[in-house]
């Protein structure tokens, strides 16, 4: 304060100065995250796709289970994704005001490299809360979903997995439809192709039309229509050929089972519940990644310096080699609790805190570094 008592200039100027710097700060981080967030999303969705719609094409997966299964391994690998959003949008940023000298003029009016903890924070703390939801309630839950989805297509019935113009196997794999057209209004479909294997002999039906049909004691058969049947024996020349009016067969559902639990499909509180090193080697992979997102985002802070008249790629490439030692750091650790070499006490929170000594070290290097060159100066 001045002599009548009002804040000087000065002052003024210095805290003006420092809400413009905050205000940039996140505005900037949003902007990249935001642009990062899109890019990476759409890369997992594409390869997800490409990914489940090669095993739609097998067989191991009904097409329609394709959107759903996709949104269930989006919704499982959200977590991670957002973690490298934290990451890459915080390194954008700072490594952009590197390049173009922004850095220096914030550096030389006051405004020292630990600044930027405050608005990183700021921007990085919801995010982190938004991760760590998805990785211990919404990752595990899509995973069981998933689990569960796929095994009540695989249970269907031979008549529903039939697909026109694809050949479909049944679920007892002693059959082989194909059906050619669709089915239209009345229900029915068209040109109907089976093939099965009974007692060594090869029966091939072929039928101009075909529609379901359930019994009142809940049977189901694949009613057949105006078809021929051929049956023989493979290596001879005794076959057999009927026509018929009317042929059904019988179509079976799988045997009903449940959805193979494994730790990755249990929710968290079974985890803390069930104490086995499995289970505590996945909880730890859980509390691992929003911890492990919040570091990321404050080594981004020391790991962003670029120097204006080298490469700009040089601290991106070191940025990124850190983000895999992390990761493979914590996947390690998970496997070391599996084998018992380390306890979950140990796994849980000593990476994060060698990671956070690296930090340490990180920021004093580089804090020394502006210090000595203003001094020489």
């Amino acid at each position: 304060m001045n002599a009548s008592g009002q804040l000087s200039p000065v002052f003024l100027s210095n805290v003006k100065a420092r809400m413009i710097f905050r205000r940039a700060a996140q505005r900037e981080f949003t902007q990249n995250a935001v642009a990062v967030f899109v890019a990476l999303f759409a890369i997992l969705l594409t390869t997800q796709l490409i990914r489940l719609l090669g095993d739609a094409a097998g067989g191991s997966v009904a097409p329609e289970a394709v959107v759903a299964l996709m949104g269930f391994n989006a919704l499982n690998y959200l977590s991670i994704l957002l973690s490298l959003t934290l990451f890459i949008s915080v390194l954008l940023a700072l490594s952009r005001a590197y390049r173009d000298s922004e850095m220096a003029v914030w550096l030389s009016s006051g405004v020292s490299l630990v600044a930027w903890v405050g608005p990183v924070l700021r921007f990085a703390l919801p995010l982190v809360a938004v991760i760590a939801v998805f990785s211990l309630v919404l990752a595990p839950w899509a995973l069981n979903k998933s689990a569960e989805y796929r095994t009540r297509m695989d249970q269907r019935d031979d008549a529903a997995r039939v697909t026109p113009g694809a050949f479909k196997e049944s679920g007892t794999a002693e059959r082989v439809f194909f059906v050619e057209g669709g089915a239209g209004a009345d229900g029915r479909v068209r040109n109907i192709f089976i093939s099965t294997v009974q007692h060594g002999r090869i029966g091939v039906m072929a039928a101009a039309e075909g529609f379901s049909e359930t019994h009142a004691n809940g049977d189901r058969f694949l009613v057949l229509g105006k078809g021929r049947r051929y049956e023989g024996t493979p290596g001879t020349t005794e076959y057999r050929v009927m026509e018929f009016d009317r042929y059904a067969v019988r179509t079976e559902s799988r045997e009903l089972r449940g959805v193979a639990k494994t730790p990755k499909h249990l929710s968290t509180l079974e985890l803390l519940q069930q104490r086995q090193p499995d289970h505590l080697a996945e909880l730890l992979w859980r509390v691992g990644i929003p911890l492990s997102a919040l570091n990321l985002a404050l080594l981004a802070i020391p790991l962003s310096f670029a120097n204006p008249r080298g490469g700009r790629t040089n601290n991106l490439v070191f940025a990124l080699l850190t983000y895999l030692i992390y990761s493979n750091l914590l996947s390690v650790s998970q496997a070391w609790v599996i084998q018992g070499t380390i306890s979950f006490g140990v796994g849980v929170w000593a990476i994060h805190v060698f990671m956070f000594f690296a930090l340490l070290l990180l920021f004093s290097r580089r804090v020394m570094v502006f210090s000595w060159g203003r001094l020489w100066r």
